[in-house]
């Protein structure tokens, strides 16, 4: 029988008279790997921030290894933010900081390494995203899909049980677009974690994704595997994966 890693339930959330997310329920098992597609301004990324508490839904609840998120103490919500990994659009790096600066920061930020312990930890999740040799360099020396590496070695330095991207492979050309997708996919397989992706690109998709759901107009439309859904007849999924998304 699965377990649940993440449940949302009946969330909603509105801001002044748009309604972003109407009434949504979903669930992910650990270890499953799950893609959210949906146009522009749709909620996928307010789903993900209320799945974390940085933003707070009009109702509902979210559930994280059976832990509801929004009753959780500030001190119980940074436990629990220390099993999760993000990875956004821009990969979020400090420009201020090198290559081993930016992997360290959460290390020392958030617990209690030593300094021989928190080098292992930067070698190692740079031999993962096999970037070793770019350890002290500043991210202004670094092309978009070093950027994208380095970013992903940051969010899995912690060994997150669970990972949450924002576009990962957004203004990526399609070689770098199957590359980083192939290094999320193994580094998801190598740490056991579970993920939930949002991403226009169909490319991407097809190769870390075990379920797909596609949002529209706040409400989730669709449900299943991603095959299922671009080989359906559907108007509205036909016109998503044969216009709005991206496919080399």
């Amino acid at each position: 029988m699965a377990v649940e890693m993440v449940k949302i339930s009946h969330i909603s959330k509105a801001f002044d008279d748009f309604v972003v997310l109407d009434d949504v329920s979903l669930s992910v098992d650990h270890g499953e790997n799950l893609v959210v597609f949906g146009k522009s301004g749709t909620g996928k990324s307010v789903l993900l921030k209320c799945m974390v508490k940085l933003l707070v839904p009009d109702e509902g609840e979210v559930f994280i290894e059976g832990k509801n998120v929004h009753t959780l103490s500030n001190k119980e919500l940074k436990e629990l933010r220390k099993n999760i990994g993000f990875l956004f659009q821009s990969a979020a790096l400090y420009d201020s900081m090198s290559v081993r600066e930016n992997l360290a920061f959460p290390l020392i930020r958030n617990f209690y390494f030593t300094k021989k312990e928190v080098e292992a930890k930067v070698k190692r999740a740079l031999e993962m995203v096999s970037l070793e040799h770019a350890v002290d360099k500043m991210p202004s020396e670094l092309s978009g899909g070093m950027r994208k590496r380095i970013g992903l070695a940051r969010s899995i330095i912690t060994e997150p049980k669970l990972m949450l991207y924002d576009e990962p492979t957004t203004g990526l050309d399609p070689i770098t677009t199957k590359e980083i997708s192939r290094l999320i996919r193994d580094l998801q397989n190598q740490l056991e974690m579970t993920s939930i992706s949002i991403t226009h690109d169909l490319a991407c998709a097809q190769i870390i994704s075990d379920r797909a759901v596609v949002l529209d107009k706040g409400k989730i439309k669709y449900e299943g595997s991603l095959k299922e859904l671009t080989v359906s007849t559907d108007p509205f999924l036909h016109d998503f994966f044969t216009s709005d998304t991206k496919v080399d």
